[in-house]
């Protein structure tokens, strides 16, 4: 074949390819090719020597290494992949260890994160615990480039898991967010007096001190597989089990498995028959006299059969899980039987985004003489100060109380719009004769960088709570 078909055969291929990537950065290789295939000048396949038609057999077997691994990388990149199943959520669709071959075609190839990595291997190199397999030396944003389709309802999707952007190396599973909540659940249960947040402070400067924490990139995180039940703009609900889509039952797919608590008569129950149920050996939980079992109905018709087997009952989580998303069981009570209603944003929706942070009192440090004693009020990243303007007493005559509760209102008219805070506080003075007193009376608060703007008054940020430190 003439050079010139052959350039321009490679040369049309080439420039579709950089089209479907979406970067024209990539013409920058197309003078490499010209001199591939025309002009020859550069020496680009060095391990060869020049002008040899016969090379020696360790020339060949390189030459045909070097081509494989560009091949193997460049068809795992953008066109499909073969990956195991890692966990047993979608046990009887598949089975854990299955090795399956995803397409990325399908939904468009993501282009890689971290583009220096060691070939064939995903995280983390072989025969080690915790060296990386890549590089971030380099790295290039998200970006998924076209596919040929667009994901259905109950497609059977493989992803890079989420909450894998932070492990704790040697325990990967479950991840470290996991961990982190379970932990500050045993220590609010030896400490009631603790408040969450320090529980969760304390735990996680004790997690970094003991294991290795590191953070993976979106390629690099751990592969999940799912099946994908709810799509844009629809409301998914879990009511004791069964998954319901914008208020209907959604089609269960077939071999669904339920937890079942089977009770015998004190006869154990005969594994290899279990397995012969197709029931795992690892998912046998056995207790005195019952088992906890993920069961078909068709399974259970089955077990019903069997002489030592007395009931039968299917197990729903009852009462608030912490560790179910959103993770906030005192404003989602939510568990894995019993979650949602859940809306799945489309595009064009608007998302208003509230960040309903509570005022709280910080103390002053105590090597500061002239704070000593006081508390500010602090919003977020903000802190708030009292201004004449808003109170219509000496702002330096009051004393805050021990507990002090907090109003917060939009003021969008006030200094370009800001979030005052009003707060019950005690004001101190004289009565008609002549006797220290106090009254009660309302504080507001504004943001300190807000202050100055209504002429000259007293301000104060560092507010007593003690009546020595009145001034």
């Amino acid at each position: 074949m003439n050079k010139w078909v052959k350039f321009g055969v490679v040369l049309v291929i080439y420039l579709l390819w950089a089209y479907w990537v979406g970067s024209w950065w990539l013409l920058i290789l197309v003078p490499v090719i010209f001199d591939v295939y025309i002009t020859k000048r550069v020496h680009w396949a060095f391990w060869k020597k020049k002008g040899v038609k016969k090379q020696t057999k360790a020339v060949e077997w390189i030459d045909a290494l070097i081509f494989a691994v560009i091949a193997a990388t460049l068809i795992r990149m953008f066109f499909f992949e073969a990956y195991t199943i890692p966990t047993s959520s979608m046990e009887k669709s598949m089975l854990v260890g299955d090795y399956l071959f995803v397409s990325k075609v399908a939904y468009g190839p993501k282009l890689p994160n971290t583009p220096l990595a060691v070939p064939f291997t995903h995280h983390t190199l072989p025969f080690t615990k915790s060296t990386k397999a890549y590089s971030e030396a380099v790295k290039w944003p998200y970006k998924r480039i076209a596919g040929t389709s667009k994901i259905k309802r109950n497609d059977i999707i493989v992803f890079n898991f989420p909450a894998g952007d932070t492990v704790v190396v040697g325990r990967e599973n479950p991840d470290y967010y996991s961990q982190v909540r379970s932990n500050v659940d045993y220590f609010l249960s030896q400490s009631p007096s603790l408040s969450r947040a320090d529980a969760e402070k304390m735990v996680r400067e004790r997690m970094a001190e003991r294991f290795e924490i590191i953070a993976r990139p979106v390629d690099k995180r751990e592969n999940y597989i799912k099946r994908g039940v709810g799509m844009p703009g629809d409301m998914i609900e879990l009511k004791h089990g069964q998954l319901y889509v914008n208020g209907e039952i959604a089609d269960n797919p077939e071999q669904l498995q339920y937890k079942y608590r089977v009770k015998t008569n004190g006869i154990p129950l005969n594994r290899m028959k279990l397995q012969d149920l197709g029931i795992a050996l690892d998912d046998i939980s056995m207790g005195a006299s019952d088992y906890e079992l993920p069961l078909t109905l068709d399974m259970v018709e089955e077990l019903k059969k069997f002489p030592n087997v007395k009931e039968i009952v299917k197990v729903e989580e009852t009462g608030n899980n912490a560790d179910i998303f959103p993770f906030d069981p005192e404003n989602y009570p939510w568990n894995v039987d019993n979650f949602g209603p859940l809306y799945i944003p489309k595009k064009g929706d608007v998302v208003e985004v509230h960040f309903d942070m509570q005022p709280r009192v910080v103390k002053a440090n105590e090597k500061v003489v002239a704070d000593r004693g006081r508390v500010a009020v602090e919003r977020g990243p903000i802190v708030y100060c009292a201004e004449w303007a808003d109170n219509d007493f000496n702002i330096q005559n009051i004393i805050l109380n021990r507990h002090p509760k907090f109003q917060v209102t939009e003021k969008p008219e006030l200094l370009y719009g800001i979030n005052e805070i009003t707060t019950e506080v005690q004001a101190l003075g004289f009565d008609a004769a002549g006797k220290l007193a106090t009254r009660d009376v309302t504080l507001t608060l504004i943001p300190y960088y807000a202050w100055a703007h209504r002429g000259e008054g007293k301000m104060d940020v560092w507010l007593p709570v003690n009546r020595i430190d009145v001034e």
